[in-house]
Formats: structure tokens, sequence, C-alpha cells
């Protein structure tokens, strides 16, 4: 137990309520693990309301020196959440208002709980657009997605979760109450400590309210499904449409294996001898983006897409993404032992090698691996299909997944473009930042947290002796 004793408790209870404290099983096991097969129990678990609660707790906490492990829905694909050194489970999920929906300066204030879809639909309602659009978005929490930069669908045209971060209130490692950024558009006073919390991995500070950035909702969105036989061409395909200065809302692709997954799992009509698929999504002003759809059709083709199905209707969109949604269930579906789920991302032009030396990969470690995600910024979803309760295909895939990160980082890529790093990616953090610069970031850290108590043991690796 991480030092904490009844006379602890009992600050526990009079600051947050009895009610918003447990140290039951069944709580303490709901707040044990994340989207990855990892978990570990916390010594308790205690409901936020507001930040006045978080600062008292965290000021408790850095002087008996316990662990405090910040969690929303806890949809983290990288064990980032999980509170391996026991401590306390801080459950953000109560503080879920939308303070503001802001249409003259385009922006929504919200709190940490806030779910991702809910704050989506409210700006739709006002007019209004938030593009970050994580696949758990259904569900994710908006101070997740800050805390672990979240990507999503519709980075290619949009951008990630820090391009739409403007402003942040902070609760510290040791209770203090800080502000970063600022409403203005435009903000370069001083160092940018909003960036630097966005992606952090909630090892620097506890977010208590956000100003998030917002656009102007598109008028109309169009789809279009395009088939091809090998992955090759369908990489040609996204590099002539974006040097025909087309820039598409949401641009995804499939492998071969994938497409042979989903086809096999669900009863959907895809094209025999299909080796690669592309989905590529407008948005903008119908009149524009029709004509700027049938030239990404024309582009496809004549890359070598030997059929297209165009989805200019609501239904038929719907049609379309069903096949790009139908791909995490029937990956689960036929390895019901679990995988190795991994987010690479490389620069736009070295994905066909990438996915090349993956194949390869595969073959020579025998393990099944499915590609999928976004062509459009370069970022893969790399899943090793394997057994994870059978210690040698554990081991082969996990082998071949260290073989993959080697191939991304010699193309000048990154080990994540939208999961982070949290436990999952720690031990081969080396492989792509060097000694000087990770010791920097740990001073950083440290600087923040001194004692180390704010979710520890992520992102690093211990320090060489």
């Amino acid at each position: 137990m991480a030092n904490i004793d009844e006379e602890f408790k009992k600050r526990l209870v009079e600051i947050f309520g009895r009610e918003n404290v447990s140290d039951e099983m069944e709580e303490r096991i709901c707040a044990s693990y994340d989207a990855t097969r990892r978990s570990a129990l916390p010594d308790a678990v205690v409901r936020a309301q507001n930040a006045g609660q978080i600062c008292e707790l965290m000021k408790l906490c850095n002087e008996r020196r316990v662990p405090v492990y910040a969690q929303g829905a806890c949809t983290g694909l990288v064990g980032a959440a999980v509170p391996f050194e026991g401590g306390v489970a801080l459950d953000m999920t109560g503080m879920k208002r939308i303070i503001e929906i802001d249409r003259r300066n385009l922006t929504a204030t919200v709190e940490p709980g806030v779910v991702t879809a809910d704050l989506q639909k409210e700006a739709e309602k006002a007019g209004l657009f938030y593009p970050p659009d994580p696949a758990s978005n259904a569900f994710s929490t908006l101070g997740g997605n800050v805390a672990q930069g979240a990507g999503g669908l519709r980075c290619i045209k949009y951008g990630v979760t820090r391009e739409y971060v403007l402003a942040l209130d902070v609760v510290l490692p040791t209770g203090e109450l800080i502000r970063t950024g600022s409403l203005a558009v435009k903000d370069v006073t001083g160092y940018d400590l909003t960036a630097l919390m966005v992606g952090s991995e909630g090892t620097l500070g506890i977010f208590t309210r956000m100003v998030l950035r917002l656009l102007p909702l598109p008028e109309e969105i169009v789809t279009s499904l395009c088939y091809f036989r090998d992955v090759e061409n369908a990489m040609d395909a996204v590099s002539a449409i974006i040097a025909a200065k087309i820039i598409p809302r949401a641009l995804e692709f499939m492998d071969d294996e994938c497409a042979r997954s989903v086809q096999s799992e669900q009863e959907f009509d895809m094209p025999p001898d299909t080796g690669a698929v592309l989905l590529i999504e407008l948005d903008g002003k119908r009149a524009l983006i029709e004509g700027e759809m049938k030239r990404c059709v024309e582009i496809c083709r004549s890359c070598g897409a030997f059929e297209v199905f165009e989805a200019y209707s609501e239904e038929d969109c719907e049609k379309a993404w069903s096949v790009r949604r139908a791909i995490s269930p029937a990956l689960y579906n036929i390895s019901p032992g679990g995988k190795i789920n991994e987010d690479v991302c490389v620069p736009r032009s070295e994905l066909t090698k990438l996915l090349h030396a993956v194949k390869e990969i595969s073959r020579k470690h025998e393990v099944k691996i499915v590609c999928f995600g976004h062509a459009g910024d370069g970022n893969v979803h790399v899943n090793a299909l394997v057994d994870l309760s059978d210690e040698s295909e554990a081991e082969r895939g996990h082998a071949a997944i260290r073989e993959v990160f080697e191939t991304v980082v010699s193309l000048n890529g990154t080990l994540s473009g939208e999961h982070g790093v949290g436990v999952a990616k720690q031990s081969y953090l080396s492989m792509q930042i060097p000694e000087r610069e990770m010791d920097i970031m740990r001073r950083i850290k440290r600087l923040f947290d001194p004692n180390n108590i704010l979710n520890p043991g992520k992102i690093f690796p211990p320090a060489p002796e």
C-alpha cells in the first residue's frame, strides 16, 4: 500500500466527501486498467468535482509521497493511466461541463470529463466544428485527448488535438493551480507551457479547464471507396491526390490482410483480389467538393483503382464508413487471443517502403500483421495478431514489432503518431530519442514533479546508472 493509512483516508473524505472516496475492491478494479491488457490496482479511488479538491489532493499526496493517476474514460492504448505503483486513482469524469461555446471567438471552454463526441454535437448546434476525431470519440474524454495529444481520422486536413488547445488550467503535482496560454488566436509571450502540457500523458499536471479552438462547420461531406490490387498503387494515388492540391478531410487505407479480415468477418461486398482500399472524404461547399471528388476518383483510376464506390448521400457515406469501422471488431474476431496494436508514423513519401518492410517482417517472424490507418498523414496502425497467452507466439510478435520500430526510425518516422508512449513503448523510446534529449525531458519532469508522484513510471525508461 502506497503510504495510505486511516489518517490519509480521513483527509480524502474531508476533501471529496464520503460518497466520492472508496477503497472497495470493485471500485479499485474499475480504475485498474485501460484499453490495453495491462492492469494494476490503486489503493483508493476519488471522484473530483472541482479544481479546489484536486489542489488539496495534490498537496496531501505530495507531502505523503503518494502516487496519483488522473483518469477519464481510460480508453488509452499504451497503459498511460494504469496505477502501476498503487496510490490514488483520480476519476475526472464528474467534471463534465461544457462551460461555454463562444460563437464570436470560435472557442469552447470545457472541463476535462466532457466526452469528445458531446462537444462535437454541441458545437454543431452552434454551426461550429471541433475537428479532432479519435476513433474513441464516442466515449473518450477531452482531458485524456489533450493529455495524450490524440489524433484521429481528420488530421490530414485539420491537424491533431494540440492545434486546438488555446489555454489550460492545470493543477501541478505540488498542488498549485496555474493557467497557461490565452484566449487570443496568436500568443508568443514567454515559453509555450500549453504546448508542453499537451501530450505530456498526465505526468506534469492535471487539467481542470480547457479552452479549445473551433472552426465553422463545413457545409457538405462526400466520400469514396477506391479498391486497388496492391498497396503500392494505392500509395501512388495518395501522393497524386496531394500533388493535385486536394487536401481531403480523411484519407484512410487498408492493406490486403486488413481487407480480407473485414471481408471474412463482415458481410461487405468487397471486390475479389482487393489488395488495398482507400477511403477518401472531402468537406466544404458541395459545388466545389463534388468536382474535387471526381478528380480524386480519376486520379485513383489512373493509379490502378479497378473499382470505386462514390458516396454523395448521407446513407451512402455511412455505408462507406462502415467498412472502416469494421476493422477493429474484425481483428478481434479473428484473433481472440489478442493483438499487439501500435501506431507508427512516417513521412508520407515513405509509406510504401514501410508497408513493404512490414510484409517482409511478417514473413520473417511468421506473424500475421495487419496494417490500416491514416494514409494522408503517414500514420499506420500496425497490428500483430498473436495469442498473447502463448509465450512463444507473443515473443515472435514483440520481435516483429521491434523490427517495425527500427524500420520506422530509419525512415525518419516516429514510434507514435497519436497513442503516446505510456509503458507500451517505453523500452523502445531510446530508438528515437537520444539520451541527451531524454535527460532534458526527465529534468522537466523533476522540475514540475520533484517527488515523482504524478503518474510515475510512465514515458521514460529507467535512467542509466
